[in-house]
């Protein structure tokens, strides 16, 4: 049997764009901006680090760090290298993909996560990782960050 010219388009075009479906409502939105310093190589490995992971980013070169930090609320002790805004939260620094989704699969009321500093071993970040990685919490009240996970 053979089916109606328009039936037929009509089920190839339901079958081409159910491949391309938006993500269900349970999983969440992997798009984002990275801000980086333009001469920063390790930034630059990060944002490779999250497009690897299925992250759509868009990449802003800034001077001014200082601002988008402070704009986030991010104290200065727990301040990383690079600042990835996604959806509602900041995350500071070379955190694993595994604790941004952590973070954006619960929707804690923090304003984000940070993993001060740039340890070797994290993403982004040459050599050998010499021990777990402390991410903290970014609470919205200016007190110290709690330990939000370990990796």
């Amino acid at each position: 049997m053979r089916l109606p010219a328009a039936l037929l388009l009509a089920v190839t075009m339901l079958a081409t764009t159910m491949g391309s479906a938006p993500a269900r409502a349970d999983e969440p939105a992997l798009s984002g901006t990275l801000y980086k310093d333009p001469a920063c190589g390790c930034c630059a490995e990060y944002g490779a680090y999250l497009r690897e992971n299925g992250f759509e980013l868009e990449i802003v070169n800034t001077d001014d760090m200082a601002s988008i930090k402070h704009a986030h609320g991010v104290p200065a002790d727990y301040e990383g290298c690079h600042s990835l805004t996604i959806g509602d939260y900041i995350v500071e620094g070379h955190v694993p993909v595994a604790v941004i989704l952590k973070l954006l699969t619960e929707q804690p009321d923090i304003a984000g996560i940070s993993l001060p500093g740039m340890p070797m071993g994290s993403p982004g970040m040459g050599g050998d990782k010499e021990g777990p990685f402390e991410i903290y919490a970014i609470g919205d009240s200016g007190a110290d960050p709690a330990i939000y996970a370990v990796e």
